[in-house]
């Protein structure tokens, strides 16, 4: 490999210019072949589950760490892949014609230029949430997605989380009457420091649209269509310039006032004890309410828990997800979380990020032209 491997992931970076079927594991006379832009904590794991699907190979690797990069070579030869390795992405693509998609995992100022060059290649490309850094990268994606020959299908993986979606189509069923109140929160610790890039918003483009976009998709879905507006605020109020040059918040809350008076509060805390809070998406509707990971609910002044019927129960989201991605491949069906409804869900995080960087109630028409 080329001594440029050894320049710094900044330098790399800037140059980079219904419900889903819970999948049974199934034979196809077709192998997918799969590349890898970024391997580095996020990609690395979701390969790891790209691996296991049946019928993949994992043909080309693009990392521009070194260490990842062999990392991530030795674990597709253990699992009889032969992969090719580079460290420039557009070098990837022009070369590996044989390649029929390819798995974007890397920090969201760069998803567009990559998506773009996957895109135009005529490859099936999954790429990581959010779908772009602000509401002009997600345009240019959703467009080119309209005339591409690939299918894309972005990683808001908790679609596929088989208590989440057994809630999520619950409540589109009508199974809690009308919904009028949404609630989330993830509140745990700090991010973890050994990436130095998630805690620079010019990068990442903060946590409200990095980290939660994945539980406002959740939201989303339930409810189909764009909030009216929103407002918030946010901050570091510990962990100042920790890591050095932090400047991601370290808690925040936002409220989304959607059409038909229903409102959704999400709150965001990277201080919380472990085992205190956690993790949190709830629906309240008209009969009922129900907790959507684990796919409880109850009757409106009952006090019985109801358990829906959920397949698959233990399945892996990130494995879900990515079998569906391979199977998508396979057939050009339509992903559940496609370009349209990853745009939808990643400027709502947009929007709840402008109205409290800018302290002030934003609303989408402002921000969409809409």
């Amino acid at each position: 490999m080329k001594s440029s491997l050894s320049a710094s992931r900044r330098g790399f970076l800037a140059g980079a210019a219904a419900a889903p079927a819970i999948l049974s594991a199934q034979s196809s006379s077709k192998k997918i072949r799969v590349a890898y832009i970024g391997v580095g904590n996020r990609g690395s794991y979701t390969m790891g589950h790209t691996m296991n699907v049946e019928g993949v190979e994992i043909a080309a690797i693009c990392d521009l760490n070194p260490e990842a990069l062999k990392k991530a070579a030795a674990a597709a030869e253990a699992k009889g892949s032969k992969p090719r390795l580079f460290d420039d992405y557009r070098k990837m693509i022009a070369e590996m014609k044989d390649i029929d998609a390819i798995v974007i995992a890397t920090p969201t100022n760069v998803h567009l230029p990559m998506t773009l060059a996957a895109l135009e290649a005529g490859k099936h490309v999954y790429c990581e949430k959010p779908m772009g850094f602000d509401e002009k990268e997600c345009d240019v994606i959703e467009k080119a997605t309209q005339s591409a020959k690939g299918i894309y299908q972005c990683g808001f993986q908790l679609r596929h989380h088989p208590g989440r979606n057994a809630s999520v189509k619950f409540v589109l069923n009508g199974g809690i009457g009308k919904v009028l109140y949404m609630q989330g929160y993830r509140h745990t610790n700090d991010l973890p420091k050994f990436i130095p890039w998630l805690f620079d918003r010019s990068i990442s483009g903060d946590n409200i649209v990095e980290q939660a976009c994945h539980i406002l998709d959740l939201f989303v879905w339930a409810v189909g269509k764009p909030p009216l507006r929103a407002m918030g605020s946010g901050g570091i109020n510990l962990y100042h310039n920790d890591p050095p040059g932090r400047t991601v918040m370290d808690n925040y809350s936002v409220i989304y006032e959607f059409p038909d008076d229903i409102r959704v509060t999400f709150s965001h805390i990277y201080f919380d004890p472990p085992g205190f809070s956690g993790i949190k998406e709830r629906i309240y509707g008209s009969t009922g309410a129900i907790d959507l990971p684990t796919a409880t609910w109850k009757r409106l002044g009952e006090k019985e828990s109801i358990q829906l019927a959920v397949d698959n129960p233990t399945g892996n989201a990130d494995f879900l997800s990515m079998q569906n991605f391979i199977e998508n491949a396979r057939t050009g069906s339509k992903p559940l979380n496609d370009a349209a409804n990853a745009k939808l869900s990643t400027l709502v995080g947009i929007l709840g990020r402008k109205a409290i960087h800018e302290k002030r109630i934003v609303t989408w028409a402002e921000l969409t032209g809409a």
